[in-house]
């Protein structure tokens, strides 16, 4: 399977409610990952963590996909442009959107950063 194939795969599990289990079979134990903020996130309990309480806040997912993705096989790198529309816990509708640069080793990420919009 491509590191194309792979980075598709999880966003279409993560569609059908599957994140976590996208997260568990594709994230490496030691993943490094950098919010647009500089955020550092290091290795996969403490990653998980963070998913889980993103998780927590969202009340409703109205839609979310794909834009696009590429890849470079030879650098083992690949990087998605996806969107979520959402409400929150707190009633607010958001449609986030971002880009992941992942970095695979082997058959799994081992470095992630996202780039999006904070807004104000």
């Amino acid at each position: 399977m491509s590191y194309y194939d792979k980075a598709k795969d999880i966003y279409d599990m993560s569609a059908q409610g599957k994140m976590l289990d996208a997260f568990e079979k594709y994230y490496h134990r030691d993943v490094v990952m950098v919010e647009a903020t500089g955020e550092t996130r290091k290795g996969k309990d403490v990653n998980r963590k963070f998913e889980l309480e993103f998780m927590g806040t969202i009340k409703e997912v109205h839609g979310s996909g794909v834009k696009s993705i590429t890849s470079n096989e030879k650098d083992a790198t690949t990087m998605v442009e996806s969107w979520m529309d959402v409400t929150t816990k707190d009633g607010k509708r958001n449609m986030m959107e971002e880009v992941a640069v992942q970095k695979w080793k082997d058959d799994q990420i081992i470095h992630e950063r996202f780039y999006y919009n904070m807004g104000k």
